[in-house]
């Protein structure tokens, strides 16, 4: 009797502290959802906590365009076909004036205007990740074989990339052919932080990386304190006459205090609202999974 006793106990103090868990979730799901209600703007969203199955999603299944979010898996690639020996981060890329296109963002074509310089494949890495330079990220696509290798080695379960940046460029609806859905944006952070995409050194290099990612800056750290870490990538579209944004995206790793890491991907697209405030509904979110984590 004592035994069963025992049993139902543990049993009750389990699914209590499921329940509670369960709530708290709720909470912050309902959090989220004050944020985004009333605005003008197709939101999605996918945040993983600390604990096991610990998820908080708004449209987590639904595809969202990526625009320039896509980087982070181009870099993926990249890193993967120099494990397996087809390249190297010290090999010297030699950049044409002709790759370096007008109409297109290119902080490293400001740089070097004339182009036909040497610079190594790590270099044109850091262009891509942490400036979110288009003209490096199309020759470092040329490089691993386009937009299929990136497809295939990521896979095609809620993830498309079939346009590289020019192709992007063509015209209103080329932007908004590469999508993803919010959780599997947020379950490829998560799986490539635990190491399990590529190899440790490797990991920690395009984490770094993406800690000194310049771009998106009032996105997932915008009103978090500053000296929170947030390994990130963003992602933003044309604006057309009628006043509307295609996506304002923003997904990556912040780092709590307690040495753990939550997830948070955010994707804002067809919105009406200013671009401030666009950006705001991101920084919002962030804040509210970066509080409610933390207090746990």
């Amino acid at each position: 009797m004592t035994f069963i006793k025992n049993s139902i106990t543990a049993i009750c103090m389990i699914t209590g502290a499921l329940n509670l868990n369960a709530q708290k979730t709720e909470s912050l799901h309902h959090i989220i959802e004050n944020i985004i209600s009333n605005k003008k703007a197709d939101v999605g969203v996918s945040i993983i906590g600390i604990q096991k199955n610990d998820k908080v999603e708004i449209n987590g299944d639904k595809l969202y365009p990526m625009l320039s979010t896509f980087k982070f898996p181009v870099a993926l690639t990249v890193l993967h076909a120099i494990e397996n020996g087809k390249l190297s981060l010290d090999q010297k890329l030699f950049i044409k004036k002709e790759e370096l296109l007008e109409d297109t963002w290119s902080p490293f074509k400001e740089e070097y205007p004339e182009g036909n310089i040497s610079i190594s494949l790590e270099e044109a890495m850091r262009w891509m990740l942490c400036y979110s330079d288009n003209n490096l990220t199309d020759i470092l696509l040329r490089l691993i074989g386009g937009t299929e290798s990136v497809q295939k080695f990521i896979g095609n379960k809620d993830f498309v990339i079939k346009n590289d940046e020019e192709g992007m460029h063509k015209d209103w609806d080329s932007q908004f052919i590469n999508k993803v859905t919010p959780n599997r944006a947020s379950g490829l952070l998560e799986t490539f932080y635990q190491g399990k995409i590529v190899n440790k050194i490797h990991t920690q290099w395009l984490y770094n990386a993406m800690l000194n990612n310049k771009t998106g800056l009032k996105r997932l750290k915008g009103k978090l304190p500053e000296h929170v870490k947030v390994a990130h990538r963003s992602g933003t579209s044309f604006t057309n006459k009628a006043g509307m944004t295609g996506a304002v995206n923003s997904y990556g790793i912040i780092e709590l205090p307690n040495s753990k890491k939550i997830v948070v991907a955010v994707f804002v697209h067809d919105t009406y609202e200013s671009f401030d405030h666009a950006e705001a509904i991101i920084a919002d979110i962030s804040k509210a999974a970066y509080e409610y984590y933390n207090k746990k």
